[in-house]
């Protein structure tokens, strides 16, 4: 069934106004905006805010949702790690927070396998009807603690977290092949940066901090304290 005309406006400009102007440019990732659609994965009493430049509470009350990170991140940040972690068709990847398994369905178009982690039993029932629903035969829920990353079934070749950390912890680094990439977003209210880790060796790596914006914590990762006596 087609979606109804006002929908597909709505999409085009998410597209062209929110998504293009955060440079996200790579065609293949904006096709896919318009294929995937946001709306259905979208709880029911939310979908009319599916395209808005905001974060998306996905259980009640929203507020106690946004605080503890059971929502969509903005269309804009979910598009730019999309493409900034270039994901290949021959990729195993594990996300970390799968939510509504919007970003699970992405990524499961681009890569071969995805498994997602979510610890929140609501929302990981939500994510595989919401897969399930869009035919995504390749990925995988776990509802499961994905602070320790999923060490059974590493390594990956992408390992992407939906949601902020204070820092990576060196267990997931671990868990990338040589040349896995790791993309999360890093630091502390007001500003964090969108942080991609290249795994270059066995114990080498590189980090590139392209861009800033602000996400709700993850669940049981390690917050050190931000002051150094």
């Amino acid at each position: 069934m087609n979606a109804p005309a006002n929908l597909e406006q709505a999409r085009f400009k998410m597209i062209e106004q929110q998504i293009r102007p955060w440079n996200v440019l790579d065609l293949s990732i904006l096709d896919l905006l318009s294929a995937v659609r946001r709306e259905d994965f979208a709880p029911l009493a939310q979908k009319a805010l599916a395209f808005v430049d905001m974060k998306i509470p996905l259980l009640a009350p929203a507020e106690d949702a946004l605080q503890h990170g059971y929502c969509m991140l903005e269309p804009k940040v979910e598009a730019r790690m999309l493409q900034d972690l270039h994901v290949r068709p021959q990729d195993k990847v594990l996300e970390i927070g799968a939510g509504s398994g919007y970003m699970a369905a992405l990524l499961g178009h681009r890569a071969q396998r995805v498994i997602t982690m979510e610890i929140k039993p609501q929302l990981a029932r939500m994510a595989r009807e919401n897969l399930q629903r869009a035919g995504m035969s390749n990925v995988e829920v776990r509802e499961a603690d994905g602070a320790k990353g999923l060490p059974s079934e590493a390594p990956f070749d992408v390992i992407v977290l939906s949601g902020s950390v204070a820092e990576v912890p060196d267990t997931l680094l671990q868990q990338l092949k040589i040349g896995g990439r790791l993309g999360a977003i890093v630091g502390f209210e007001p500003v964090m940066r969108a942080t991609f880790i290249t795994r270059t060796g066995d114990a080498s790596f590189t980090t590139d901090k392209p861009w800033d914006t602000v996400a709700p914590r993850l669940a049981n990762f390690p917050e050190p304290s931000r002051f150094h006596f």
